[in-house]
């Protein structure tokens, strides 16, 4: 039991160095704010062709039930 709590310690400290460093380490070139806007227009995107998406999507999976049907029955 001592180890196992060694290791959930020790994890723990890993994981916090390691959300320091993302947060505080200015290594690199990533701009927050295009990242935020791209992520913008993607929802905007799919908020405006919901309804393709969702009849896209359940097409696909009638699709794939309507094979996998085919390859158990045959």
């Amino acid at each position: 039991m001592d180890r196992i709590n060694g290791v959930l310690i020790y994890l723990k400290f890993r994981a916090k160095n390691l959300a320091e460093d993302f947060f505080f380490n200015e290594e690199g070139d990533v701009n927050i704010v295009s990242i935020i806007v791209l992520i913008g227009i993607v929802i905007i995107v799919a908020l405006v062709f919901r309804k393709r998406i969702t009849s896209l999507v359940n097409s696909l999976f009638d699709s794939i039930d309507e094979s996998a049907s085919d390859a158990i029955t045959n």
